[in-house]
């Protein structure tokens, strides 16, 4: 029985409309190349200007304006111990994020090894670093690095959408808990309207948007078979819309067999958060005291949007967000800017030298992938 049958005996996603030849979703030799921008030296020093320019304002500049002016002689005085124990809950944070992936997005049989599971996660979060829009460079390494793999392409569109459901859905619902949770006075810490209530009901409009997209059939697109235009360009824009609601669907399915049937890539989801919110919360108690645990994670989360913001790892929107949010929550600003911009070094930053290491190893992988014999089963 397949491990990521969630317990129904059949592999959920891989699953290919009853129309379609039965090669066309198998990966061509030299096909799928690796996603990305073509890396001019022009490109990669502005690129790293404009990396260099963000980091020097918020670690230099930002802290002497406006009543920060001793923050950073606040360092001496840092709690050595509580830095470490952010370092170990960072690497904690980073094996959930590989048994996540290994539980959701590698089926039973694939070439996909531990150790290369360990590389495509690290890649992409250095590729997260690069691009914007919420880990968009992260998701196309890793959907490149399973296509490379011999995975169907409508495979890996459900597998990858069922990860982002599992992960995000944590963040949503831990939105809404903690929103409401603190407005009502359920947990203890101030309320404020646009930080509680506001994040929730964002939160639980997502969830129900995608709860409403599992009821699209999965068999979506052959059902328009009929109706499909005959002028090429508006047959492929038709096939876009009709494909993408039926992979969302079969993506949220196979995320909801995971949670039917649990297992340790499951208790991944949560504690992938849970260290990184423990990350933030040990660089508090290394120069003072921490908010309130609801408000600790409240704030994270609605920092985090700022990923979503078009710059490079949400350099400088993440900060502000989750700056910001603390101060409205009444942290101290001195306090709340250097434990952010600590918990950023640790948690964004570390990361992002064995990430680009990896990337190169994952190169290697997927060169030893491309030269192995094809394998019937996987191509059937």
């Amino acid at each position: 029985m397949s491990r990521d049958a969630g317990g129904s005996g059949r592999p959920p996603a891989s699953r290919a409309p009853a129309a379609a030849p039965a090669d066309a979703d198998v990966l061509p030799p030299h096909g799928d190349e690796m996603p990305g921008r073509s890396v001019t030296r022009q490109r990669a020093l502005l690129f790293s200007a404009f990396v260099l320019a963000a980091l020097a304002f918020l670690y230099l500049v930002l802290p002497q304006l406006g009543g920060f002016q001793h923050t950073w002689s606040r360092l001496k005085g840092g709690n050595s111990w509580w830095i470490a124990i952010a370092v170990v809950m960072e690497v904690l944070s980073i094996a959930s994020y590989i048994a996540i992936f290994r539980g959701v997005a590698v089926p039973s049989g694939s070439p996909i090894t531990w150790r290369e599971s360990y590389e495509i996660t690290m890649a992409g979060l250095a590729a997260t670093r690069v691009f914007a829009a919420g880990g968009a460079g992260g998701i196309a390494l890793t959907a490149w690095a399973l296509r490379r793999s011999g995975m169907p392409r409508r495979e890996v569109a459900e597998r990858m959408i069922a990860f982002l459901v599992l992960v995000y859905g944590v963040y949503m619902l831990a939105m809404v808990v903690c929103g409401i949770g603190l407005y009502v006075g359920l947990f203890p810490g101030p309320h404020p309207f646009a930080l509680t209530i506001g994040p929730a009901i964002f939160g639980a409009f997502v969830i129900l948007l995608f709860l409403a997209i599992a009821f699209v059939p999965e068999d979506f697109r052959p059902r328009l078979g009929p109706l499909t235009p005959h002028h090429r360009r508006l047959a492929l824009w038709v096939e876009r819309v009709a494909t993408s609601p039926a992979y969302l669907s079969g993506g949220i399915h196979l995320a909801w067999r995971k949670l039917r049937h649990p297992d340790w890539a499951m208790i991944g989801t949560v504690s992938w958060w849970g260290f990184n919110i423990a990350v933030l919360y040990a660089a508090f108690r290394a120069f003072g005291a921490a908010p309130p645990l609801a408000v600790l994670i409240q704030a994270y989360f609605v920092g985090m949007l700022g990923n979503l913001l078009p710059l490079p790892g949400g350099i400088g929107g993440v900060d502000g967000g989750m700056i910001g949010a603390l101060v409205a929550f009444g942290v101290s600003g001195s306090l709340a800017l250097i434990a952010v911009l600590v918990y950023r070094l640790i948690a964004f930053w570390l990361p992002t030298i064995p990430g680009a290491i990896a990337y190169f190893q994952l190169r290697r992988a997927v060169h030893r992938w491309e030269r192995r014999p094809p394998e019937p089963a996987l191509a059937a």
